[in-house]
């Protein structure tokens, strides 16, 4: 069972509140470090492009693997993050949804959505911007 933690953001100092829903949250995504930013300062971060891989989601990958993972919280998604080796995201198998070819994806498939490889997502996601 989680807990409301009490954390300090390592940009303004401030302390914040890491609810125990956040917290679990975190951890049916797979994430396991807590974060480092109070939400003001991750809004900051975000709207500025920061954290070298500028912003999250998921990034495209050409190779088989299907993509690779950042955060939505900065860093990621694109090479680098805040200065530090953030271990590899654990990767779940997974059959694509539109060809049924085999792939790899960073979150437990959990059956009521689809799951796409890398070149179907590409095909449904059309190019739109994110």
């Amino acid at each position: 069972m989680f807990q409301d933690k009490t954390l300090t953001c390592r940009d303004c100092g401030r302390q914040f509140v890491f609810t125990a829903g956040e917290q679990e949250f975190y951890q049916s995504r797979g994430l396991m470090n807590e974060p480092g930013r109070c939400p003001d300062c991750r809004r900051a971060r975000k709207a500025t492009g920061g954290g070298g891989g500028g912003g999250g989601g998921y990034a495209y990958s050409s190779s088989s693997e299907g993509y690779s993972g950042g955060s939505s919280y900065g860093g990621g998604g694109g090479g680098g993050g805040g200065g530090y080796d953030r271990p590899r995201r654990e990767m779940f198998p997974a059959t694509c949804s539109s060809c049924g070819k085999q792939t790899k994806v960073p979150f437990q498939p959990r059956g009521d959505k689809p799951v796409y490889c890398s070149d179907c997502f590409e095909n449904v996601r059309g190019g739109r911007s994110r």
